[in-house]
């Protein structure tokens, strides 16, 4: 029997609890009662369900709030779902000794989380921001969900805080298109990517254009997110695949839905709930995120009101599961 086929029938048996989690409220049939560590500390889940039970902070509602509006979308905006293959557990990082299920969405401070995973799990130096960026996304640095039987899935689901970050979808993928086909160091992906979008949309390309891919315009990178065809060809790329095809939120329950727009007081709301409140997030620079969205809006601005509107479709989920509203240079009608 294919290791899929097995997965597939393992789940069913050993994960319909799971399954029936993922749709209760928010920590109903959840393992809050015993510790991850035998009892010797309490858990990230646990915090988070004593701030629940009590009188909450600020930021703590603020999170009950997000977790409330995700479910509630969920509800309204999906359908019929299919069951979870090995494969969408992929970026479902874990952390065993912490008690944590992070899942990693590109564009949004994935780098220094992994950074901070690893500092956390001893694998890394203490201070995160010692740890070069290729060894934070080194494969195998940190275990996936993906990696475990549908046993140890269903029981980490049960007993561990679940994490995601999201962003802004059209400033996240403005940032992928800067970082990966404009850059100078996006060769690889220039070259993965660019010389493909060149041949397929650009009518008379040049032939170092075909060789390196490194001048793809904005609008061709639209017109290829857009067109069937890349579809057919396989799901996209992760840097540009919607947060929720990558985290499969209206499954999994996430416990936390931290923001890029508010990352400074989220990751110090998640570290505090691990209980390493002084260990220091990586944050950019205070100036960043006005530069990331001034610099979306410019790149949008020269797209028709044809393709801002097929491209909103494209991403619409996003936008209505995490609560963001469209942004104001759209033209949508």
């Amino acid at each position: 029997m294919g290791r899929r086929l097995w997965w597939r029938r393992a789940l069913v048996a050993a994960c319909l609890g799971a399954a029936l989690l993922l749709l209760c409220p928010a920590f109903e049939n959840r393992a809050v009662g015993s510790s991850w560590l035998g009892g010797k500390r309490r858990s990230p889940l646990q915090m988070l369900y004593d701030l629940d039970q009590g009188p909450r902070s600020a930021l703590a509602e603020v999170h009950r709030q997000r977790r409330d509006l995700l479910r509630r979308a969920c509800s309204h905006h999906t359908r019929r779902q299919r069951l979870l293959r090995p494969e969408d557990l992929r970026h479902v990082l874990v952390d065993d000794a912490h008690g944590l299920l992070y899942c990693y969405v590109p564009k949004v401070a994935c780098t220094n989380w992994k950074r901070v995973l690893l500092a956390l799990s001893g694998r890394g130096p203490g201070d995160p921001r010692a740890i070069p960026a290729h060894e934070a996304h080194a494969p195998g640095r940190l275990p996936s969900l993906a990696d475990f039987s549908p046993a140890e899935v269903n029981r980490r689901l049960r007993a561990y805080l679940a994490f995601l970050f999201v962003r802004e979808p059209f400033e996240r993928l403005a940032s992928a298109y800067r970082n990966k086909l404009q850059r100078p160091w996006g060769a690889t992906f220039q070259r993965r990517f660019g010389t493909g979008i060149v041949r397929r949309l650009r009518p008379r390309p040049g032939p170092d254009a075909l060789v390196r891919g490194h001048d793809v315009r904005f609008a061709e990178f639209l017109a290829y997110l857009l067109d069937p065809r890349t579809r057919r060809d396989g799901p996209f790329n992760e840097h540009w695949e919607r947060a929720h095809a990558l985290c499969h939120p209206c499954r999994l329950r996430y416990d936390v839905v931290g923001k890029f727009e508010t990352l400074a007081e989220d990751a110090a709301f998640v570290l505090s709930l691990v209980g390493a409140p002084g260990l220091r997030f990586p944050e950019p620079p205070s100036w960043a995120q006005a530069a990331a969205r001034d610099r979306a809006a410019r790149l949008f601005h020269d797209i028709s009101p044809f393709y801002q509107q097929r491209l909103y479709g494209l991403y619409r989920m996003d936008f209505l599961l995490f609560n963001y509203s469209a942004p104001s240079y759209l033209r949508l009608r």
